[in-house]
């Protein structure tokens, strides 16, 4: 992990303001590695180095990534006046300033969902440029032919004369679907299978890149990334070994995304 400055670290995996790091520096307040630090221009590792402030332990890197298998009910923002939001199934320890959930699941949607500080990597995970396959088990009123397969390989069009790039797509037993997009249009896998004359009656997303959602990750739990994964994000194995991976764990997935 690359060295941080000791207050920016404070400030970014805490709730405190950058003058209330400050005073707390200078009231002693802060210690690395069982010592008190003042000095916030200090350069330190946060995977190596264990700091304390009031005797709490600051936990993270210079970056947090959880990943989250978002129950139905939960909106993928920061806040809102109306409805909950994923950030309300975390802990207050991991709700810290710059948190947000990089891309979206509606409402009723459910799965995987990134939530990082890390402006770089979710412009790099959400960017159509860069190609970064989501992955998504749907259940259709009517189960997939050859003839939706080709039609979505081929690109779709959309009632609103909206283009969508290709996509891979494979029939899974119980009238289910695994299809893969790389790009992320409002409510495109929906308004995707409407086009067709079918209808998405659940939507759950089991992967992003070669990151798979653990198949024992309850509805509503989370996980801390790390650097592995992260990578593993990035580069994707492919579709027909996600295909492989999520068909083996098939059970425990279309329980989760079943409304």
């Amino acid at each position: 992990m690359a060295e941080i400055r000791l207050d920016k670290f404070l400030a970014n995996r805490s709730n405190y303001s950058r003058s209330e790091v400050k005073s707390l520096l200078r009231n002693g307040a802060v210690r690395v590695d069982s010592v008190v630090e003042s000095d916030g221009s200090r350069k330190i590792d946060p995977d190596a180095q264990l700091v304390t402030c009031q005797g709490k332990q600051i936990q993270g890197g210079s970056h947090l990534y959880l990943i989250l298998n978002k129950p139905q009910g939960y909106i993928c923002a920061t806040e809102d006046r109306t409805h909950r939001t994923v950030l309300d199934l975390f802990p207050e320890s991991l709700r810290i300033k710059g948190v947000f959930p990089a891309g979206r699941l509606d409402i009723d949607s459910t799965g995987l969902v990134l939530l990082t500080d890390d402006g770089k990597f979710a412009h790099d995970i959400l960017a159509p440029g860069k190609h970064i396959p989501k992955y998504y088990l749907v259940k259709l009123r009517n189960p997939i032919g050859d003839s939706e397969i080709s039609a979505l390989a081929g690109g779709i069009v959309l009632s609103d004369q909206t283009h969508c790039l290709p996509a891979q797509a494979k029939a899974f037993p119980d009238g289910y679907a695994l299809i893969c997009l790389h790009e992320g249009k409002y409510h495109q896998v929906k308004r995707m299978f409407a086009a067709l004359e079918n209808h998405v009656e659940s939507l759950h997303r089991v992967a992003v890149g070669g990151l798979i959602l653990p198949e024992n990750l309850r509805p509503g739990g989370y996980l801390e990334l790390v650097h592995k994964d992260l990578v593993r994000m990035l580069k994707a194995p492919g579709f027909d070994s996600i295909c492989e991976q999520i068909l083996r764990n098939f059970s425990s997935y279309s329980i989760n995304a079943s409304p």
